[in-house]
């Protein structure tokens, strides 16, 4: 007998991928949940398995906070169509912030050929953070976050307004607030907290372009540079 005539097997292979990979029968509900998809969502496999794809944990949008995972999403084009569909999009991680990926799904067919579901693969694009690009120095990379620091976001604020006032490029500055920080930390403890911040900042990183600067400017303070406004 041939190795892959196994289907228990050909399961287990699918599974240890480290891409991001679920398989869906024609009803949309998992059947399959690589390692790769667990460490791209968050979400663990006895938590999908046989869950629809439409919603959590699988949430596929065009454009941060916008949801296309009904008809337009690659799966479910793949089996109307019985063609391969390709995209990319955001899927949204079990912390709550939003994961760019490319998306890709091709139509299974049993030996009638008929679609009985559809394999997805999906890989995050990585995109380097604010943090990453600009500020590369010791001390200039929030450690709780991830996003720049005070410093290196004063830092790109000198730029900004120098080549505003050099080249005349436009520039933007937005300041959030996580408003409750001090009662969440104290009500849950400091660990909780530094997650909240965490998401936060990657929620808020998510929406920005890659031309953008994002930077911690107090505890329960970041601070956005748009660069070039709009």
């Amino acid at each position: 007998m041939c190795l892959l005539d196994d289907s228990e097997i050909c399961r287990s292979i699918l599974e240890s991928l480290p891409t991001g990979l679920c398989v869906v029968d024609v009803q949309k509900k998992f059947v399959i949940w690589s390692d790769g998809a667990e460490l791209i969502t968050g979400h663990r496999r006895h938590e999908v398995i046989g869950k629809s794809c439409i919603g959590d944990p699988l949430l596929h949008c065009d454009h941060p906070g916008c949801e296309f995972c009904r008809e337009e999403c690659p799966v479910a084009r793949a089996i109307k169509t019985s063609r391969p569909a390709e995209t990319s999009g955001l899927v949204h991680h079990k912390a709550g912030y939003e994961v760019p990926v490319r998306i890709r799904a091709v139509p299974v067919h049993n030996q009638h050929g008929s679609i009985i579901g559809a394999v997805e693969l999906f890989d995050a694009i990585e995109q380097p953070s604010s943090a990453e690009s600009e500020a590369r120095l010791p001390g200039c990379v929030d450690e709780v976050t991830g996003v720049a620091t005070r410093f290196a976001t004063q830092s790109h604020l000198h730029e900004s307004h120098h080549n505003l006032s050099e080249a005349g490029v436009r520039f933007g500055v937005l300041l959030f607030r996580v408003e409750g920080l001090d009662r969440f930390r104290s009500g849950f403890g400091p660990e909780a907290a530094n997650g909240l911040l965490r998401v936060v900042a990657r929620t808020i990183e998510g929406t920005l372009w890659r031309t953008d600067f994002i930077g911690r400017w107090a505890d329960n303070q970041f601070l956005v540079v748009l660069n070039g406004c709009r």
